[in-house]
């Protein structure tokens, strides 16, 4: 999906500071109950583990909510989401909550009826087998394919319709891409691709390698 959470390889962010050694993993103890509520209600939201329902929830977001909270703000966001989606929640109910308890008095939401996606993992995690064998080889050029999606995807905007040279198979996963939906999990295999740096953003680009591991469903044969 096309939009603010699609931020790799964008220009006009800046540096990237890597992590301090020791950085804690909270910041703030408010980030760890955002961490568990966010936790908990992807499960009440989806009946299970989706983490790329999860995901497809944060790049949904406005880019107000996306960016203006800081990273769990844009949790708790993505999480109100997940349960406004699923009629857990009624829109606008956790704003009106919160004016009530800042001493406010204003009429909140009725309480909807829940409508929960019939999910089940087929298995723990996104690891899975397939019976076919893969469709691209160590060496092979590769292009990816030129692709929006309105909905859920890995393959980032920054490496479509380029070519790269596969360096590694990797085993079958859920497809994300669908997964997000509800839609099946469609197993696929992931291929290590390695892309020349000019190939991606030009020739003017500083020349260093980017590896990106892209599912199968992403990728093409070159002519």
């Amino acid at each position: 999906m096309d939009g603010i959470a699609d931020l790799g390889g964008t220009p006009g962010w800046g540096p990237v500071h890597p992590p301090r050694r020791d950085e804690p993993v909270f910041e703030e103890p408010w980030q760890g109950r955002a961490f568990a509520l966010t936790s908990l209600s992807g499960r009440i939201a989806f009946g299970g583990v989706n983490l790329d329902a999860f995901r497809h929830a944060l790049e949904r977001l406005d880019r107000a909510a996306y960016l203006d909270d800081g990273y769990y703000g844009r949790w708790l966001n993505g999480a109100e989401l997940m349960l406004t989606d699923s009629a857990v929640l009624a829109p606008g109910a956790i704003h009106a909550r919160a004016r009530n308890l800042r001493g406010e008095h204003v009429e909140e939401p009725p309480i909807p009826e829940p409508a929960v996606p019939d999910y089940a993992p087929s298995a723990e995690g996104s690891l899975r087998s397939v019976d076919t064998a893969p469709a691209f080889a160590v060496g092979e050029r590769v292009r990816t394919k030129p692709m929006s999606v309105p909905g859920h995807t890995r393959l980032p905007g920054y490496a479509r319709g380029h070519t790269g040279i596969v360096e590694a198979v990797q085993p079958a996963f859920v497809l994300p891409d669908t997964n997000a939906h509800f839609q099946g999990e469609n197993p696929q295999y992931v291929y290590s691709v390695r892309f020349d740096s000019r190939e991606l953003w030009g020739a003017d680009a500083e020349p260093f390698a980017v590896t990106a591991e892209l599912f199968e469903n992403y990728l093409e044969t070159t002519s």
